[in-house]
């Protein structure tokens, strides 16, 4: 019998802002059926078990004052987000 675990590959992406521990804001996407049983940004943030965050269509802005950086794709080591929105402008 194979316990491999079923992974969705339908996308089912959430706008996420982010503040990571040297002050550098983030903002963009999550897939909510990267794994199965996470169904909300919080628990993509707080309870997944990966190490990484995975983004992607990404905007960096490491200060108030600086232009967005854009990336396609952004892994964010989840010890270093300070804070996680889900962004109401959806």
């Amino acid at each position: 019998m194979d316990h491999t675990p079923t992974i969705n590959k339908e996308i089912n992406s959430r706008m996420v802002r982010l503040k990571l521990t040297d002050g550098t804001h983030v903002k963009g996407q999550v897939n909510l059926n990267r794994m199965p049983g996470y169904e909300r940004v919080s628990d993509i943030v707080t309870e997944n078990p990966d190490r990484f965050l995975v983004l992607f269509s990404v905007s960096v802005k490491r200060k108030a004052t600086d232009e967005a950086i854009f990336h396609k794709t952004l892994f964010i080591n989840r010890d270093h987000i300070l804070w996680a929105a889900p962004d109401e402008d959806q």
